[in-house]
């Protein structure tokens, strides 16, 4: 193996070990073509120096859609496949999953899944310690127990929501519990409101992240927001785009908000999308002290809209806050709780 396949495959045992991967399990790595074949060779190699069972299975790419939708994916339709994931303990995606129905049919039949799309180097630098578990799990709770979330920015933005029907999405960036899904890398919580639950004004200011374009906003962007759905959207160009691709779908749900929460990893660079050609962007959804503002779908977290369409909106300098209490302020995590964890130094002397 090469000296970066043997990195590979160390950084990967070490997550397999945080996924609690056993040698009395199976671990199945879904593929489509030949994209991230380095990775699935590297998780395959893991898991059999762990002594676990591993396969494959490589399935034809996505046909049709929109270029940047969610929900379509390889296992689309294709039960046989779904079946044979099922018998697995532990799923590596390599194909995005995320939004689809078979996704949530694996997780319901007990299937762990470890969503793995980014760039090694990104990953490597945003890899997991084992103290953003409990920092992601104090979020979860502050989000479970508010009733209202409420934020706000120097740009203008103050919008309101009204919580408690859904479940908290949890992002510590490994499985290790049944039916859970992750995202390497990862480290936030977020929430998604009550139906018709959001109301209020959000500007997307000059330096905001725009996935699924993966750029960042050029000039401000004003989102009006009534009983949860986006009313009107002004500005620039940037607005222009953003509309112009929420109507491709053709689907009124496009324009529903979706989840709302805060980053919580401190090794994430705001930077890095102007020179990283990153897949899903995670320096930017999971960046410390950042407000992640999303529309779209919420079947993710058990509601009915599953709109292909998804937007991902990370805003810097925003403040925050749950039932009045400050969680955020101008982009800076307040609640000890959450915030980085330091590194044990161990002497050798």
């Amino acid at each position: 193996m090469t000296v970066e396949m043997d990195e590979m495959v160390d950084l990967f045992k070490k997550e397999l070990e945080l996924c609690k991967l056993k040698p009395t399990e199976t671990m199945a790595v879904l593929t489509s073509g030949d994209v991230r074949a380095d990775y699935a060779k590297a998780f395959l190699t893991a898991a059999n120096e762990i002594g676990a069972n591993s396969f494959e299975l490589k399935l034809p790419p996505v046909k049709g859609g929109i270029s940047g939708s969610f929900g379509v994916t390889p296992l689309t339709d294709n039960r046989v496949a779904v079946e044979v994931l099922k018998k697995a303990d532990l799923v590596i995606d390599l194909v995005l999953l995320l939004f689809s129905k078979e996704q949530l049919e694996l997780q319901e039949s007990g299937v762990r899944i470890l969503m793995v799309v980014e760039p090694f180097h990104v990953i490597k630098r945003m890899f997991p310690k084992e103290s953003d578990k409990g920092r992601v799990l104090h979020a979860t709770e502050l989000l479970k127990e508010a009733k209202e979330l409420r934020f706000t920015s120097k740009a203008g933005t103050d919008v309101t929501y009204q919580l408690g029907q859904y479940p908290i999405l949890t992002e510590y960036a490994y499985a290790d519990e049944p039916g859970r899904w992750d995202h390497l890398p990862s480290c936030f919580a977020a929430a998604t409101s009550n139906d018709k639950g959001v109301n209020g004004t959000v500007v997307l200011d000059k330096g905001d992240i725009f996935f699924p374009f993966n750029r960042y906003f050029q000039e401000p962007v004003t989102l009006t927001i009534k009983g949860g759905y986006v009313t009107s959207i002004e500005g620039g160009f940037d607005a222009m785009l953003m509309k112009d691709y929420m109507e491709s779908f053709e689907d009124p749900r496009a324009y529903a908000v979706s989840h709302i929460g805060w980053g919580l990893n401190e090794r994430a660079k705001w930077h890095s999308l102007a020179l990283d050609d990153q897949v899903f962007g995670m320096d930017g959804r999971a960046f410390y002290g950042n407000v992640l503002f999303s529309l779209g779908p919420n079947s993710e977290l058990g509601g009915d809209n599953d709109t292909e369409c998804h937007l991902d909106l990370p805003m810097s300098n925003c403040t925050l806050y749950l039932d009045g209490k400050l969680i955020v302020e101008d982009g800076d995590v307040v609640v000890d709780e959450m915030k980085p964890v330091e590194e044990k130094v161990i002497s050798l002397t």
